[in-house]
């Protein structure tokens, strides 16, 4: 929840932040997208804080995910692919045990 909203920070203040440019170039993010994609982000980290939208922000949050593995793939760029893993890994846990946990 909390890296949603700072990865959601980052993308609105990416101007100011020379490798995020560059990183978001090479995946082939344009400046067009950045907004969007900080904004999805920023949706995705309010969700998680609801227990009955909380489903629904891990989905977002595992989607965003693939979406960068994919455009990493895309690049040439596999080791971000592989850096991705554990953070696809989480939500995915998190849907399976379900909010808030119960068995």
């Amino acid at each position: 929840m909390g890296l949603s909203f700072k990865h959601g920070w980052d993308a609105f203040t990416s101007q100011n932040n020379p490798q995020a440019l560059y990183m978001m170039r090479e995946l082939g993010i344009g400046e067009l997208l950045v907004p969007i994609l900080g904004s999805w982000s920023v949706i995705t980290g309010m969700l998680l804080l609801l227990p009955k939208t909380f489903l629904w922000g891990n989905v977002l949050n595992a989607l965003s995910i693939i979406v960068l593995m994919a455009l990493a793939i895309r690049a040439g760029k596999l080791t971000i692919v592989w850096l991705e893993i554990p953070f696809l890994v989480l939500p995915l846990l998190l849907i399976w045990l379900k909010y808030p946990f119960h068995q």
